[in-house]
């Protein structure tokens, strides 16, 4: 893509709002902060600007978009049902991490639902995101700020890297607090299917209603299948370096470590005194699923930087927020796993 724009990072004042949302109303797309990580936003009712986040991305067509409101009064317009589940989530759980997959109605475009006669709406609990929203006075569709197939930017300096001379600004926020996308969710009958894992677990919905987990959360889906949520289908979170995730007791990964370790090789590991001693090349990503979520990302940006070839990552729990980190490695990794 040819370089069309002098992308320029601002801050999160009340004037750089203001600025971001003139070019969003011009159908531009602007970097956007959220808790979760950043987003590349555009009107999404408009299917010229939403155009603009797929060839920013290279993001197929066919991978629908999250909408974002700044609030529950905005969704009614939106779709053509609100199930009595969906509002007794956003009870619970908004503003924050969680999308609700929707039927939509005409005001959302194909380009935004990526052909699909559902939409995923979510209410962002980051301020300066609700912000931008409200200054717009239209929802917002804002896939992740990368490159597609790419680790997803928790820092405005991620989006820089990615998105500099394709977008005309970034609003800087900080780090994300969140750091992995949001939960997705879709609803059937009086049961959700997670669709995609997030910071709001399975445990936790498990309290308002059944929870089914969705056989893509953890094995690949065909090529030519239809998904009603992002992150499902394709090759994502990828760092240059072949990852493969190992999953074994800490004694087990030592050896490993001691037996693959050379030039070029890498591991992520949940803590560095398991293998540092031993000359590998270690990168930890945190010892809780919460570090691990904040860190995910960072880290695989991390072993670009360090010029990794093959990266080997200790697996994550496969429950709580955990599930979400092990949905991520498993589409960085292309789902090679090696059991100990």
């Amino acid at each position: 893509m040819e370089r069309a724009f002098d992308t320029v990072i601002l801050d999160n004042s009340e004037e750089s709002v203001k600025r971001a949302a003139e070019l969003l109303k011009r159908g531009e797309v602007v970097g956007m902060p959220t808790e979760t990580v950043y987003g590349l936003a555009a009107n999404a009712l408009d299917p010229a600007a939403v155009e603009k986040i797929f060839i920013a991305k290279g993001r197929p067509q066919d991978n629908p978009l999250i909408v974002h409101v700044a609030g529950f009064d905005m969704i009614a317009p939106l779709v053509t049902e609100i199930p009595a589940l969906a509002r007794r989530c956003a009870e619970v759980f908004w503003p924050g991490p969680l999308t609700m997959i929707m039927p939509k109605s005409e005001l959302i475009p194909k380009t935004t639902s990526g052909g699909l006669d559902t939409v995923g709406i979510r209410m962002p609990s980051n301020k300066t995101a609700r912000r931008l929203i409200r200054e717009c006075g239209f929802p917002i569709a804002a896939p992740s700020a990368n490159l597609s197939g790419s680790p997803s930017p928790t820092k405005a300096s991620h989006v820089f890297n990615d998105m500099d001379g394709r977008i005309p600004c970034i609003i800087d926020d900080g780090s994300c607090a969140v750091g992995v996308e949001s939960t997705v969710i879709a609803f059937e009958g009086d049961k959700i299917r997670l669709l995609r894992p997030g910071f709001i677990s399975r445990e936790e919905m498990s309290e308002i209603a059944e929870v089914i987990v969705d056989k893509g959360v953890t094995e690949a889906v065909a090529s030519d299948a239809a998904v009603a949520s992002p992150g499902m289908k394709y090759k994502h979170y990828s760092p240059k370096a072949d990852v493969t995730i190992v999953r074994g007791d800490d004694e087990s990964f030592e050896v490993f470590a001691m037996e693959m370790a050379g030039q070029g090789v890498w591991f992520m590991t949940f803590g560095k005194e398991d293998t540092e001693a031993k000359g590998a090349n270690v990168i930890p990503y945190g010892e809780t699923d919460e570090e691990q979520a904040a860190r995910l990302f960072d880290v695989l940006r991390e072993l670009d930087e360090v010029g990794a070839e093959r990266v080997y990552a200790r697996c994550p729990r496969e429950t709580g927020v955990g599930l979400a980190v092990y949905n991520r490695l498993l589409r960085a990794a292309g789902f090679k796993v090696i059991e100990l």
